[in-house]
């Protein structure tokens, strides 16, 4: 029989991936179990990623692209008379306002990096692509702090249960942006 082409596969094995994660955490995931998600020969998901690990890559980095395309795409970085607290507290906003499970999701691929050397790149990449968005609006030091600052909030958020608070968001931010220097607090 003829090897069917199937140039999705990948792109399928990673989004299952990502379902698995999100449906029985990191712990769930095997190549086994991606593969019934995907509905894949267990052979695919070995093939196009020899490991779990290299599984995993792909799939925080997918994830991660999500919200670094959002600031990016917004143009208020570049916009010398926009207020960037308020357009970081929007943003925040507007992630908290998706699929709870989804930012859940993003933030245990995000913290499997604790464990899983192998992801820390990846991570570090997700922190360097924000903070490359935030620089020509401030110094380095503060887009860095800035980054930190949204990660305690949302981890704050999303460990408490408790509900988004922007105006909060909005004033901490600004008060980072203040001490830092930063042009447009």
């Amino acid at each position: 029989m003829p090897r069917r082409y199937d140039p999705e596969r990948r792109q399928r094995i990673i989004d299952a991936a990502i379902r698995v994660v999100g449906a029985k955490g990191i712990a769930g995931l095997s190549h086994r179990s991606v593969a019934a998600e995907a509905d894949v020969p267990l052979g695919s998901t070995t093939y196009h990623f020899k490991t779990l690990d290299e599984l995993l890559v792909a799939a925080l980095r997918q994830s991660n692209e999500g919200f670094a395309k959002v600031m990016a795409a917004g143009g208020a970085f570049e916009d010398p008379d926009a207020d960037i607290a308020a357009e970081l507290a929007r943003l925040l906003g507007e992630w908290f306002a998706g699929e709870r499970a989804g930012l859940e999701l993003e933030y245990e691929l995000y913290l499997a990096a604790l464990r899983r050397p192998a992801l820390r790149p990846v991570a570090a990449e997700w922190c360097q692509g924000l903070t490359e968005v935030l620089t020509p609006r401030t110094d380095p030091v503060t887009a860095r702090a800035l980054v930190a600052l949204m990660d305690g909030i949302s981890l704050e958020v999303l460990l408490t249960g408790g509900e988004y608070d922007e105006a909060y968001a909005r004033d901490v931010l600004g008060r980072l942006l203040a001490r830092g220097g930063g042009r447009g607090a």
